[in-house]
C-alpha cells in the first residue's frame, strides 16, 4: 500500500513539459511592470496568427507536396530563427551599449531570461531530434549488437523494448515542451520584457519585418489568390507594429516608461 502511495507521489512530483516550458520561457522579473492590457493584447494577437496560419493551409490546396512544404517550413524556420538570433542580439547590444552606467552593466545581468527561453526551444528541438532517430534506429539498433545466443538475445530484445517507451515518452515530453516554449517565445519576444520593459516593443517589429522579407524571396506554399496570400504576408508586421507603438505609448502614458529614462539620459 505504502509502495504504491510512493510511487504516485513520485509520479506526481514530475513536472509537466506546460510547467518546465512556461517557467523557461515566460518573464519572470520580479519588479517587471505588469499591464494586463498589454499581456491580453499580445496573447490575442499570437492567438490570431496562429488561427490564421491553421486557416491559409486548410482553405486552399498546397503549393507543392506535403514533405515539400514541410521541409521547406522548416529551412524557414531555421532561417527565420538564424535571423531573428541575429537582428535580436544586434538591437539589445545596441541597446545594452547605448545606456549609461550603472544602467548598462544592470541590462547585461538580466540577459539570463531571454538566454533561458532560446536555451529552452534548442534544447527541446534538439532531444526530439535525437529521440527520433533513436527510434528510427539510426543510433543504434540490434543489427549493430549481432547474435551471441537466445538468452542474450532475449534480453537484448526486452532492453530494445523498454528503451523504445522510454524514448517515446521523452520525445513526447519534448515536443510538447518545444511547442509551449515556442508559443511563449513568441508571445513574448523570447523573454526580453526582463531586460527592459520597452525591448518587446521595440525589436518585435524589427524581427516581422524582417521575416516578411525573407518570405518574399520564397515560393507561396498555398495556391491562394494574390490579394490572399499579400494580405496575409502583410497583416502579421502591420499589427504587430500598430499594437507595438500603441504599447510604447501606453508604458509612457500610464508607467511612465521612455525610451530616454532606460539609457539613463
Amino acid at each position: 500500500m505504502n509502495t504504491r502511495r510512493g510511487a504516485s507521489a513520485s509520479l506526481r512530483s514530475i513536472p509537466s513539459p506546460f510547467a518546465v516550458a512556461t517557467a523557461m520561457t515566460a518573464p519572470s522579473r520580479p519588479d517587471r511592470i505588469e499591464d494586463p492590457l498589454i499581456t491580453g493584447l499580445q496573447w490575442a494577437r499570437t492567438a490570431v496568427g496562429f488561427v490564421a496560419t491553421a486557416w491559409l493551409l486548410l482553405a486552399f490546396p498546397l503549393a507543392e507536396g506535403r514533405e515539400k512544404v514541410v521541409l521547406g517550413k522548416l529551412e524557414d524556420l531555421l532561417i527565420g530563427g538564424g535571423l531573428t538570433l541575429t537582428v535580436g542580439f544586434v538591437a539589445v547590444t545596441a541597446f545594452i551599449v547605448a545606456a549609461r552606467a550603472p544602467l548598462g552593466r544592470r541590462y547585461a545581468a538580466r540577459l539570463l531570461g531571454p538566454l533561458c527561453s532560446l536555451s529552452a526551444i534548442a534544447l527541446g528541438a534538439g532531444v526530439s531530434y535525437v529521440m527520433v532517430k533513436m527510434l528510427k534506429g539510426e543510433i543504434i539498433s540490434t543489427a549493430d549488437i549481432g547474435y551471441h545466443g537466445i538468452l542474450i538475445g532475449l534480453l537484448v530484445m526486452v532492453l530494445f523494448f523498454v528503451g523504445a517507451v522510454v524514448c517515446a515518452l521523452v520525445l513526447v515530453f519534448a515536443l510538447l515542451c518545444t511547442i509551449v516554449a515556442l508559443v511563449y517565445g513568441v508571445n513574448s519576444c523570447f523573454r526580453l520584457g526582463d531586460v527592459h520593459e520597452l525591448l518587446p516593443a521595440l525589436i518585435s517589429p524589427m524581427l516581422v519585418w524582417s521575416l516578411f522579407g525573407l518570405g518574399l524571396f520564397d515560393g507561396p506554399d498555398v495556391a491562394a489568390p494574390p490579394l490572399v496570400l499579400y494580405t496575409f504576408l502583410l497583416g502579421g508586421p502591420l499589427s504587430v507594429t500598430a499594437l507595438s507603438v500603441w504599447e510604447v505609448r501606453r508604458l509612457r502614458a500610464r508607467w511612465g516608461v521612455t525610451l530616454r529614462g532606460a539609457l539613463g539620459r
